[in-house]
């Protein structure tokens, strides 16, 4: 990975539908983080046509295909670590006191960002299927140094 400033696109819940707008909104980006339900294998393989991927098993993800992802991962971009998982109810663990400044997370469909104890907690949306009324969207995320910023990119669909 280069030196930094470095952008990780991040994106959750696709459900099997990778959409042209969210490899549009991700595209540049040095690392794609995909916080799981994923769908199927072919949505792994496109993103990794941006950049490396790190992805997680969400509670759909099921299959041969789905057998190796983890349930959790970490990611370290320059200095800073990144704590991945499909559902934040099952972090389990300080992140603060692991040294982790970002946790990703999805599941809920949500997008969400905030602060708290020195940790941006991240959930980018889905980026599937739309779910009721809940906005499409993805996610983006800057590491510099030790500092992060973060915005959520709501997908016109």
């Amino acid at each position: 990975m280069k030196r930094g400033p470095y952008l990780v696109g991040v994106i959750s819940d696709t459900h099997g539908l990778l959409r042209p707008e969210a490899l549009r909104a991700l595209s540049g980006a040095d690392l794609v983080i995909h916080a799981g339900d994923i769908g199927k294998a072919e949505v792994l393989s496109a993103l990794k046509s941006i950049a490396p991927v790190v992805a997680v098993r969400g509670n759909n993800d099921e299959g041969r295909w789905a057998r190796g992802l983890p349930q959790t991962a970490v990611a370290e971009v320059g200095e800073v670590r990144i704590f991945v998982l499909h559902n934040i109810k099952k972090l389990g663990l300080d992140p603060m006191a692991k040294g982790f400044r970002v946790v990703i997370s999805g599941h809920s469909h949500r997008p969400s960002m905030r602060q708290e104890n020195g940790v941006l907690y991240l959930n980018p949306g889905s980026a599937g299927p739309r779910r009721f009324k809940l906005p499409v969207a993805v996610a983006r995320l800057w590491v510099r140094g030790p500092s992060v910023d973060a915005e959520i990119v709501e997908l016109e669909v």
